[in-house]
């Protein structure tokens, strides 16, 4: 999964990232509202996780105007802890969820993990689907035969990607939207090798290959 972190102090930034990126998270940083504003609408994004009082353009009227222009992708607001009015206006402008802050880094991310279970229709941590269980927290796959694997970040997120969307053709370049940062140099043919990865893990007929179309996860049994 593939996060826009848009925070303009350095430092929470960096500390942000490096811990979203260690639960398995690819993540962007912006500055700025203007910034913001144009990676997510030019980029595909999971989740933003937008600060309200960023510098150029407000966090609030970047959310409006993603909101007015049809842009639906999840949004996590930072507010201060005791500033009730910021929350009222980031829900109203079309936010998900919040947190105040100073923040728990653990209280984030588990925001962050719960809002997109929600929008894939899980209700608990760890993905199930087609024989296949994925241990979010500890990033280790169970095959059908009962052996575990563990994940390298990379393949996790793949894999992740592709149980949250069973049934649908996954063309190479959207899964590399999805899978690598923007300051990575994403080269779709590298998708071929941890697919095979993930077969010699998970076995053969985990993702079946389309094609001149992409790849397509059954979410049946395997």
């Amino acid at each position: 999964m593939r996060l826009l972190l848009v925070e303009d102090d350095q430092a929470l930034a960096t500390r942000v990232r490096a811990a979203l990126r260690k639960t398995g998270y690819a993540v962007d940083i912006a500055d700025n509202g203007i910034d913001a504003e144009f990676l997510g609408d030019e980029e595909l994004y999971d989740l933003v996780v937008l600060d309200l009082g960023l510098p150029l353009r407000s966090g609030k009227e970047v959310l409006e105007n993603w909101r007015s222009r049809g842009n639906k992708v999840l949004v996590l607001v930072l507010t201060a802890r005791d500033a009730w009015n910021e929350r009222v206006d980031g829900l109203k402008a079309g936010a998900d969820d919040y947190v105040g802050k100073p923040f728990h880094m653990e209280e984030l991310i588990a925001r962050i993990d719960a809002l997109i279970r929600r929008s894939h229709g899980e209700a608990a941590p760890g993905m199930r689907m087609g024989g296949i269980h994925l241990d979010e927290e500890r990033q280790i796959a169970t095959a059908v035969d009962g052996s575990q694997h563990q994940l390298t970040g990379t393949e996790y997120r793949l894999l992740r990607y592709f149980m949250a969307h069973p049934g649908v053709i996954l063309s190479k370049s959207r899964l590399t939207e999805h899978v690598y940062e923007g300051d990575v140099d994403r080269d779709s043919n590298v998708i071929e090798v941890y697919v095979k990865r993930l077969r010699n893990k998970l076995g053969q007929a985990l993702i079946e290959t389309r094609r001149g179309q992409g790849y397509i996860f059954p979410g049946e049994s395997v």
